[in-house]
């Protein structure tokens, strides 16, 4: 994995040395963990067990997370990863994106997802990229929708949620066929 670096944010790849820069940004934070597919950490511990969850998937080649640092204030607000990593079939999804409130509606996401797009369709050579998000978090449909990804449809009862309610997706998506000109309006917006 790479560091990318763009003009908002540095995507460095995860480490355990992260976890106390994360904690501190992010735990005990209900509402900035209220659409994750996991509990809110309370503590260093659960802050601990979620990332090296991630690293365990990372090593099975699953995932590739990257810890979200702000440019210039030079900590670190967030993670972001690549997941449903399908090689053969060249598509990826970029999700498990979380962000400290402070940084909510501001360049980061643009920025962050403008790296990862990048990586995705023109260093790693993917044909599609997904992103999903809950059917109840409008803020991250929104999001999504501002990056230029097209709605898919609804998968019904995807997942389970921390709180053990069904979680229904919607699905978007970015082809590599799109990516010239998603990316044109990303630049545009990002100067």
């Amino acid at each position: 994995m790479n560091t990318l670096v763009g003009s908002a944010v540095r995507l460095e790849p995860l480490t355990t040395h992260h976890t106390q820069a994360l904690f501190a940004q992010l735990g005990n934070d209900v509402e900035a963990w209220r659409w994750m597919l996991v509990a809110t950490p309370t503590s260093l511990e659960e802050m601990s067990t979620i990332l090296n969850r991630y690293l365990e998937e990372y090593a099975a080649g699953t995932r590739q997370p990257y810890a979200v640092v702000h440019l210039e204030s030079d900590r670190v607000i967030g993670t972001t990863s690549f997941l449903d990593i399908r090689r053969t079939d060249r598509t990826v999804e970029i999700g498990s994106t979380i962000y400290a409130r402070e940084f909510w509606r501001t360049e980061v996401n643009t920025g962050a997802k403008f790296l990862l797009l990048t990586e995705a369709f023109e260093v790693q050579g993917y044909n599609r990229v997904t992103l999903k998000t809950d059917n109840l978090n409008r803020r991250s449909q929104v999001a999504i929708e501002r990056l230029g990804a097209t709605f898919e449809g609804v998968h019904r009862a995807e997942k389970v949620r921390p709180d053990g309610t069904l979680r229904d997706s919607m699905y978007y998506s970015i082809l590599k066929s799109e990516w010239t000109d998603v990316k044109a309006r990303l630049e545009k917006v990002l100067t």
